[in-house]
């Protein structure tokens, strides 16, 4: 047991040597030991919504298969029932999951905001707003925390796409930073006491957020109190000194020494306080020991199932997979969201006549992401089966469509003709059509963001020839980020199961026949089409760097501020019941009201407050609206509850770019309540006191800034965006005709032909080949190898490659073979002549 004086102990009596070793792992998932100072290995390993400890063949993006575990849905899809009491339990079922498999960290939960429906990784977030966000993720680092294992709140920050993602730049200003970016974090460490962070691969503002002062130092740890380890990426590194001295204690993963030797050298050089690496030293240590009882844990469960006893540490039963695949189905159950219901389509029943079932995702489920997140399940229900097993009259089942849309003209090929007539000549037999479209697992993966918000053309062709049958037709979505939906007024009902994880089947079942009444609710705002989307001008269509040039106008906050039409408003969700609101109260703290269920069934609503800030409406650089608290309810039909909601502590703030602090906002604000952003009930005022002063996003002098103060940021010029930010933001694309140094990454070598060429070319084929023999999982993995610097070549080669092996192939890519090719041969030699040599003790 590593006790406080023996922590203090072991580190006093460490070499350098040791020391920097302990802040580099030891291979792609441990940590180094330090065996004869009694200082343990541990384990950290990914799972965000379920454990993905790997048995074989380690990687980071899910191409090798993981151990069973329970698949929980996705963070998108738990977010949807505005639940932390059911996201709390879902942690503390990852956590005995890990703690039995004898892991100390599990990596998640992710929390960064939704800006964008096209990142690749929205599936893995909770929401676009903050305050939502921030509460879900500490409830579920709570619940995984109560086992023993760390859990890791990740990506820190501004981590908001996927493409360039290891070296892009996401400039943004000072308030869009705290009020939107910053916000869920802090909620997340202040009320959740993370106990490792993982900083994000990106730039914020020009400096890695590996090597960020500010944002690792003075923020976090000063300011929010975060008295935990900070843990890199995997292959998140650019300058370990740097790292180091920000606040970063451990580099993941293994670099085989090739990072400890540059940590004892700028020890040595003076280049590096000792204390500073002493501290982060403590860190990790701090880490072992907090983590030691599920290390107890794993041990004594492995003991017993040796002897067959079933004992285990401080009561712990034996994972029990039966109940928490219970659990998953719950958690997806509660997180289902009625989009649409016209005419009381659902939910489905004996009386509903013959049920046609169609669409390839009912047999074949999507129901997690893929990349870092992979779960490999204990089990996975299906929709079709559970549909089966109903009181419904399934007459038929077809999968009407490809799983892929395989590219142009693929949707009218014969074959996918072929799929649409059978389909329809079974739509043609049934009295209501149940429909599962979706995205598939091509379109949202860690790495890759999506091209566009569409659902696949065979898909939306399909869906055209159903409706026009004028039979009943309900939509099953799956997916983890928005759709466009154009036929959302033709069909008579949607069904939202986002990613449910491997109980999603059954959950959806039960919604669609009323075994459940859905009480899911939109964490998202859900555009008409993607032009509406404020940062759609620029995201993911500049090489060096991110504008984010809609500052706060995040989701709902812009949508609400323009007025702008939405397909579904952020808070949306139907009941098979309805609620009425009444005597609201309202106060600087908490507000009361009365919620009655006024359907002839029990349901559960979801209370959302708002706050309406003085003069937002009145041409202010302020959203119309902000979601200060929420809280869930559930009624038997015609009973009410009053209902009291705790309001967020910034719910009267706004961030001073002058003062750089939080300050209360002066005036009467107005506190709305209802079922979304845009379905506000009730309303009172409240008044608050405080020095007076406007809020603003610039420093004293700077020009106006008209577009913020409209909220019409969709087209804000090049000069009004350095007003905001207060400087000339950095170049947008790569420099052109610069040779590449080992910063750069393997993408901007493309089109300089040469060997960088042929490099990008083989990687392109390689995506493209793997999409064609239908693995497209492991071709979006190759954008990862575009994305990746040279200088980790070297650093993830496992000794492969040393630094002078990679300086001569940077002079190949550079257009210099044979010159390249003269130094890369002695230093092959000597690598190879090191690598024989004997180990010094």
């Amino acid at each position: 047991m590593l006790t406080p004086d023996a922590r203090r102990r072991a580190r006093s009596e460490m070499t350098l040597t040791e020391k920097a070793s302990l802040t580099s792992g030891a291979n792609f998932w441990n940590t180094k030991p330090v065996d004869r100072l009694g200082v343990p290995s541990i384990m950290l390993t990914d799972g965000p919504h379920g454990l993905r400890k790997q048995g074989g063949a380690a990687d980071h993006l899910g191409l090798n298969a993981s151990i069973p575990a329970t698949c929980f849905p996705t963070a998108a899809t738990l977010a949807n029932s505005w639940d932390p009491g059911l996201v709390e339990r879902v942690g503390e079922a990852l956590g005995a999951e890990a703690a039995a498999e004898d892991v100390s960290v599990l990596l998640g939960p992710g929390l960064n905001i939704k800006r964008n429906p096209l990142a690749g990784r929205n599936f893995e977030y909770f929401s676009e707003d903050p305050l939502l966000a921030g509460r879900l993720a500490a409830a579920q680092i709570r619940g995984i925390q109560s086992q023993g294992v760390a859990a890791s709140a990740k990506h820190f920050a501004v981590n908001s796409q996927e493409t360039h993602r290891m070296s892009v730049d996401e400039v943004v200003d000072e308030r869009a930073l705290h009020e939107t970016y910053l916000e869920a974090f802090r909620i997340a460490v202040t009320e959740g006491r993370p106990w490792t962070v993982m900083s994000s691969y990106n730039k914020v503002n020009g400096t890695y957020a590996n090597e960020h002062r500010e944002l690792l130092d003075e923020i976090l740890r000063k300011q929010w109190g975060f008295d935990g380890l900070v843990v890199t990426d995997w292959g998140g590194n650019n300058d370990r000194v740097a790292g180091l001295v920000a606040g970063n204690a451990l580099e993941m993963p293994s670099t085989d020494g090739v990072t400890d030797a540059e940590v004892v050298r700028a020890v040595e050089e003076r280049r590096l306080d000792e204390a500073v690496l002493d501290a982060r030293v403590d860190e990790l240590l701090a880490l072992i020991a907090r983590t030691e009882r599920a290390r107890e844990t794993s041990r004594t469960r492995v003991g017993a199932a040796r002897t067959g006893s079933a004992s285990t540490p401080d009561g712990a039963a034996p994972v029990d997979h039966d109940a928490h695949h219970a659990l998953a189905v719950e958690a997806a159950r509660r997180s289902v969201v009625l989009l649409r219901n016209a005419r009381g389509t659902l939910p489905l029943g004996s009386h509903s006549g013959r049920v046609a079932v169609i669409g390839d995702f009912a047999a074949s489920p999507r129901y997690q992401g893929a990349g870092s997140s992979l779960v490999n399940p204990t089990r996975v229900d299906v929709a079709l089966d559970a549909l089966r097993a109903s009181e419904l009259d399934v007459v038929g089942y077809e999968p009407g469509y490809a799983r892929r849309d395989a590219g142009r003209g693929a949707w009218d090929s014969p074959s996918s003709v072929r799929r649409r007539r059978k389909a329809v000549r079974l739509a043609e037999r049934a009295d209501v059509v149940l429909l599962f479209l979706g995205l598939d697992e091509s379109a949202e993966a860690e790495g890759v963001d999506r091209t566009h918000m569409r659902l696949a053309r065979n898909q939306l062709a399909l869906t055209r020839e159903l409706t026009a049958l004028g039979v009943p037709v309900v939509v099953v979505l799956a997916g983890g980020a928005p759709v466009e939906l154009p036929f959302a007024e033709h069909v008579d009902a949607i069904v939202h199961g986002y990613l449910a994880g491997q109980g999603g089947g059954q959950a959806v079942a039960d919604v669609l026949t009323g075994a459940v009444n859905p009480a899911g609710r939109l964490a998202e705002t859900y555009p008409l089409r993607y032009a509406d989307v404020p940062s759609s001008a620029t995201f993911g269509r500049t090489e060096a760097t991110s504008e984010h040039r809609e500052s706060i106008y995040v989701g709902y906050r812009y949508a609400d501020k323009v007025g702008l039409p939405v397909r579904y408003p952020f808070g949306h969700g139907l009941s098979y019941t309805t609620f009425a609101y009444s005597d609201l109260t309202a106060g600087r703290e908490q507000v009361t009201v009365t919620v009655t269920n006024t359907g002839d069934r029990a349901g559960t609503e979801t209370v959302q407050v708002y706050v309406e800030a003085p003069g937002a409406a009145e041409g202010a650089f302020r959203a119309p609206r902000e979601l200060a608290g929420f809280a869930k309810v559930t009624l038997d039909a015609g009973e009410s509850a009053t209902v009291t909601v705790d309001l967020a502590e910034h719910a009267f703030d706004a961030y001073d770019v002058v003062t750089h602090q939080w300050r209360t906002v002066p005036g009467i604000s107005t506190v709305q309540v209802g079922a979304s952003s845009r379905d506000l009930r009730v309303s009172a005022p409240v008044e608050v006191d405080g020095e007076p002063w406007t809020p603003g996003a610039t420093a004293p002098g700077a020009t106006a800034l008209p577009h913020y103060v409209s909220g019409q940021v969709d087209r804000v010029p090049a000069d009004e965006f350095a007003a905001l930010l207060g400087r000339t933001p950095p170049a947008a694309d790569w420099p052109v005709g610069l040779p590449l140094t080992r910063d750069d990454i393997v993408a901007q070598a493309r089109g300089r032909g040469g060997v960088g060429g042929l490099l990008v070319g083989l990687i392109d084929t390689a995506g493209r080949l793997l999409m064609a023999l239908g693995r497209p999982l492991a071709a979006n993995n190759t954008r990862f190898a575009l994305d990746l610097p040279f200088r980790s070549v070297s650093r993830m080669s496992a000794g492969k490659v040393d630094d002078a092996m990679l300086d001569a192939l940077l002079v190949m890519v550079n257009g210099r073979f044979w010159g390249g090719m003269r130094r890369l041969v002695p230093a092959w030699r000597a690598h190879a002549k090191a690598a024989r040599a004997p180990k010094k003790d």
